[in-house]
């Protein structure tokens, strides 16, 4: 019994002895806030990458902890740091911060707008209206207006968020009377220019680049042989669509024959998702059901997230940084399952929305020479196509190699 105390009372000694040793090895070291001065402006915008030594001005001795710096909430914050003063020590750096938004909120409209007379619209849900830190910003316009009467009003749209920060836009609303229908004598339609994809090899396939199209069920049956003749190398397909903001997900109805078809011409492949996500969770539950409708087939190029529902954006209650991160959990997902995840999305909105996603991009820019300034793996310059095996317009993709 009392060989089995001194057991017990060794054991406990020990456990109390490692305990100290843990404590002394993970105790902060002695705060000291001489071996160091800050920048002047201790204010940090929201979302802003920063990092400790971002906010050091002088240091007499040596930074051991440069963490990031916690920006996506508003507000005071004590951020705390090791450093090595100049005689060697080991020390604990304080130091205070605000984080602010200093950014006006987003309107997207331009100096004119015009409806018909008696439209039944609301123009505060059809006009989009978004901050970047708040999810609901005050969005109201400023003016009379009568949408049952005809005329030219001019008008202000305005958007506050929480900091106070404005964004007025001028614009002049146009509500018209339609013009009746009168039948003309039937004219010769002229046949419309279109973007030849031979031409487009030659202009734009280089050392570096593959030229290629992308497909949905809008280009009915395709005929892969002739594609690949053409000079195509890849194919991105649509997978499927959400059927509307919270509606089931619609298996595009070409899209096995598609990949199948494509994968035996021996053309590179890649998806993508037409999505109306309002959540993380929603992002993430179709990133999981793409991932079933390609179980099987070899992709080599990318799963692409292509959201465009910037009609519905107002009643989802995001913010632009929230629906950035809709965003992510979809890549995020399709990542973590060992594919690659790209952003589809116009150079307009690329540049005025999408602005704090990290993935890689599908531009969309219809123009012979881009001047998107952020760095893109794929651009998308037409959609008035022509490639032989495929009967209507289609998209034409330039691919950068890496």
């Amino acid at each position: 019994m009392k060989d089995k105390k001194i057991i017990l009372i060794v054991i406990i000694g020990t456990l109390f002895l490692i305990l100290g040793i843990i404590l002394i090895i993970t105790r902060e070291p002695k705060v000291d806030t001489s071996g160091y001065t800050v920048i002047d402006d201790l204010k940090i915008d929201v979302y802003s990458k920063k990092k400790v030594n971002d906010l050091i001005k002088k240091l007499d001795g040596k930074l051991l902890t440069n963490s990031k710096i916690d920006t996506e909430k508003l507000g005071k914050q004590e951020i705390k740091f090791i450093y090595e003063n100049k005689d060697g020590k080991k020390r604990t750096g304080i130091i205070n911060v605000n984080i602010v938004d200093q950014e006006e909120p987003l309107v997207w409209l331009s100096n004119s707008y015009s409806v018909k007379v008696g439209s039944q619209i609301d123009l505060n849900e059809e006009i989009l209206c978004a901050d970047n830190y708040d999810s609901n910003p005050n969005c109201r316009i400023e003016g009379e207006y009568d949408l049952n009467t005809a005329g030219v009003y001019n008008l202000t749209y305005v958007a506050t968020d929480s900091s106070n920060n404005e964004e007025k836009v001028n614009f002049r609303l146009n509500v018209y009377e339609p013009e009746p229908v009168v039948e003309k004598e039937e004219e010769k339609q002229e046949e419309p220019v279109r973007t030849v994809f031979k031409e487009v090899l030659e202009n734009y396939k280089k050392e570096n680049t593959e030229v290629g199209i992308d497909v949905s069920k809008w280009q009915g049956k395709i005929d892969f042989k002739k594609v690949k003749e053409a000079g195509a190398t890849f194919v991105m397909i649509r997978v499927g669509s959400q059927q509307g903001v919270g509606g089931q997900y619609n298996l595009d109805p070409y899209f096995k024959q598609n990949i199948e078809n494509a994968i035996k011409n021996d053309l590179k492949v890649g998806v993508y998702f037409y999505s109306y996500a309002d959540s993380n969770k929603e992002a993430k539950k179709q990133a999981v059901w793409v991932l079933k409708q390609i179980k099987g087939y070899k992709l080599s190029l990318p799963i692409a997230f292509d959201w465009e529902c910037y009609n519905s954006f107002n009643q989802m209650e995001l913010s632009l940084f929230g629906l950035n991160e809709v965003a992510e959990s979809f890549l995020e997902k399709i990542e973590d399952a060992g594919h690659d995840g790209m952003l589809y999305g116009s150079k307009n909105y690329l540049n005025s929305i999408w602005k704090y996603q990290s993935y890689d991009v599908w531009l969309a820019h219809y123009t012979k020479e881009t001047d998107y300034a952020s760095e893109y793996v794929m651009w998308q310059l037409c959609q008035d196509g022509q490639i032989d095996g495929i009967n209507t317009t289609v998209d034409i993709n330039v691919l950068y190699k890496n």
